[in-house]
């Protein structure tokens, strides 16, 4: 008879996440605010790696640092754990923000997601089309057909509420100055953000915490699954749609399996199982405090969450440093 599996026990393996989490953002602590984007990110990496091979899994790196030929570790395709126990996907940014963290900016986090193998989209490094709101609205309430106007106007009618009471995050880049503008012409207001989108669109599970209702505009499409696994925890809806520049990317679509170029991807096209999500502060933010060095001690806080359960914990752990 052939053995069964090793199971996907996500209760178990969400500590070890988040201790793989917290060690990613705890590496990188002393570059906070050096200039160093390189070191800051390439410390995170390290420690993270070193902590994902401590676990008993046999994971594959499905959303990575890049691709293998870019990449010196933590590359798409990469094996990490100790080899045994269940075969798991895994999606991760060990500093999504290095910018920020370099400029000792908000909202910088190490963040990283598991779920059992094949249930993470392959996403490749090209840019996606993002639109994501909060949990309690119908599905298709907005939709990425629709123009930023008449997203804000949906949700607005949606809540009950004004256009004008409705806040968007929106990644500030020259390309979505157009986007921008007809947002504000609806009277809405909007929460520009330098980096780190999976943030962005977290804000929008806890509107009430983080005054965001609703995050859209493009960004990378690895950070879009990262974003929707934590959307699959937290609740809520997010809307995914591939861009490509060039044959160059569309090849890297083919190569990830992907063939319909024009696919919407939802939220649970992108995660399409039971998954655990870890992010730890690096800066502070409006999601989770940064790393705080004291004497003698280091402190660091982690969201841990599992959408089997619908589960959230916040944990605070503070260690001497040696």
């Amino acid at each position: 008879m052939t053995p069964k599996p090793p199971e996907f026990h996500d209760r178990m393996l969400s500590l070890g996440l988040a201790r793989v989490s917290e060690a990613a953002a705890i590496a990188c602590a002393y570059l906070i605010g050096r200039g160093d984007e390189k070191a800051a990110d390439q410390a995170a990496v390290d420690a993270m790696r070193r902590g994902l091979n401590q676990l008993e899994i046999q994971g594959t790196v499905v959303i990575g640092e890049g691709e293998r030929d870019e990449a010196p570790m933590l590359y798409i395709g990469e094996e990490v754990g100790s080899g045994t126990g269940p075969k798991v996907d895994i999606a991760l940014d060990p500093l999504e923000g290095t910018t920020l963290t370099a400029k000792d900016m908000p909202n910088a986090l190490a963040v990283i997601a598991m779920g059992p193998r094949g249930t993470m989209l392959h996403a490749p490094d090209v840019y996606m089309d993002k639109l994501a709101i909060g949990p309690g609205f119908k599905p298709g309430v907005v939709t990425i057909s629709m123009s930023p106007s008449e997203r804000v106007s949906a949700l607005a009618s949606a809540k009950g509420c004004s256009t004008s009471d409705i806040t968007v995050c929106v990644l500030e880049r020259p390309r979505h100055e157009e986007m921008i503008n007809e947002i504000r012409g609806t009277g809405a207001a909007i929460r520009l953000i330098t980096d780190g989108d999976v943030a962005g669109v977290m804000h929008c599970a806890e509107p009430d915490v983080t005054g965001i209702d609703m995050y859209m505009g493009s960004g990378g499409a690895p950070e879009g699954v990262l974003a929707a696994a934590a959307l699959k925890c937290m609740g809520g809806q997010i809307y995914g749609k591939l861009l490509f520049r060039n044959d160059d990317e569309r090849g890297r679509a083919r190569k990830a399996g992907i063939t319909n170029f024009d696919r919407v991807y939802t939220r649970d096209d992108m995660v399409t199982g039971d998954v655990i999500f870890a992010a730890t502060g690096v800066t502070d933010g409006s999601l989770l405090p940064g790393i705080k060095r004291e004497p003698g001690y280091i402190t660091a806080e982690t969201i841990l969450m599992r959408s089997k359960t619908g589960s959230v914990r916040r944990m605070i752990y503070r260690n001497p440093m040696s």
